[in-house]
């Protein structure tokens, strides 16, 4: 993922495992905005109507928790509470231990407020920070690590950003011009070691699209969400079905009540 935070705009970009495409879900009352995870039921990117957003990625790792809670509920969790992204992150905090290692993403536009949180460091005692302004990439790694792929992403970022200088960003363009790279890193000691060198190798492009022992590994669903000044938060989302790339936007105004 990558994305940029300034003040009250967010651009968002995500791809990630089997999902239901972009839709209310009606189970909410038709307040939460997202994709949903077909293997686990949970989300990794949603919002909702009153401005809040969360995100999660998982970390790479080797050894997991067997009977682990499921990540993807966290999002939802966060949605459906009236909790302040700290005051969330800092309840989470008490049962990391019983998840495999995550990161999160928990913001409230209406009140400028964004944390990251992950028990990444320290399964027993959680790490909590605030993202400041300006640009951030999150990985399967920490938030702004140096991986090259994510390096990658924030070169690309850059270099769009300077071609539409003032000019509204397309999400669209975005997702095909930032979340569709497929360059690979040749040189094997810049790869994390976490994997065979081989499918590290295939792991190391921002799209990922490549068999596995278990079966065909990829990028299944990508995302772009931005919020404007006016509080107009637009959310697209690019999908794979059936072997077939399709693509919708959701444009909505945030219903706060206390908007800066």
């Amino acid at each position: 993922m990558a994305g940029f935070w300034i003040g009250g705009l967010i651009e968002l970009w995500c791809n990630e495992r089997p999902t239901e495409a972009l839709a209310w879900w009606d189970g909410e009352g038709g307040q939460i905005l997202g994709g949903r995870d077909t293997l686990a039921g949970g989300t990794w990117l949603a919002c909702s109507r009153n401005g809040k957003m969360a995100f999660i990625t998982n970390v790479r790792e080797i050894q997991k928790i067997p009977q682990a809670k499921t990540r993807g509920d966290l999002p939802i969790r966060f949605l459906q509470s009236s909790k302040s992204p700290w005051e969330f992150a800092e309840e989470v905090v008490k049962e990391t231990h019983l998840y495999n290692e995550f990161n999160l993403i928990l913001a409230d536009f209406p009140s400028g407020s964004m944390v990251y949180l992950t028990n990444r460091l320290n399964k027993e005692s959680a790490y909590i920070a605030e993202v400041s302004p300006g640009v951030h990439v999150l990985s399967n790694a920490s938030l702004d690590s140096p991986w090259p792929k994510a390096q990658r992403l924030r070169d690309g970022l850059g270099e769009l950003l300077n071609v539409y200088g003032d000019g509204e960003l397309p999400a669209r363009v975005m997702a095909d011009k930032l979340m569709m790279n497929d360059v690979k890193d040749e040189d094997e000691s810049l790869l994390p070691g976490i994997y065979t060198p081989q499918f590290e190798y295939q792991l190391s492009s921002v799209f990922v699209d490549t068999d596995s022992p278990l079966g065909r590994y990829g990028t299944r669903s990508i995302s772009a969400l931005t919020v404007k000044f006016d509080w107009e938060l637009s959310f697209y989302e690019k999908h794979l079905e059936e072997e077939e790339w399709k693509d919708k936007t959701v444009t909505f105004i945030i219903e706060a009540d206390d908007r800066g």
